[in-house]
């Protein structure tokens, strides 16, 4: 199970920081996050950066356990 972590809004519509979450790639992984903290995070998601490690990801990336998927949404300020 790869390691997520939810930053800002993501982390407000989990309800928590990080989660393990199972998936081979980091698109299964996301769809696994959704279904298990619901539709709020499943939009949230969707307007996000996702990382693997540091790196930006795409959707079909392989995650092994080892790796941290890390959902960063678009931030705003001034």
């Amino acid at each position: 199970m790869a390691k997520v972590r939810f930053f800002a809004q993501a982390r407000d519509a989990a309800g928590c920081r990080e989660a393990e979450v199972d998936g081979s790639t980091v698109a299964e992984v996301l769809r696994g996050a959704a279904a298990r903290f619901g539709d709020r995070l499943a939009q949230v998601i969707e307007i996000s950066a996702i990382w693997v490690n540091g790196e930006f990801a795409e959707p079909d990336q392989p995650v092994g356990d080892a790796d941290e998927v890390a959902v960063l949404p678009p931030v705003s300020g001034g």
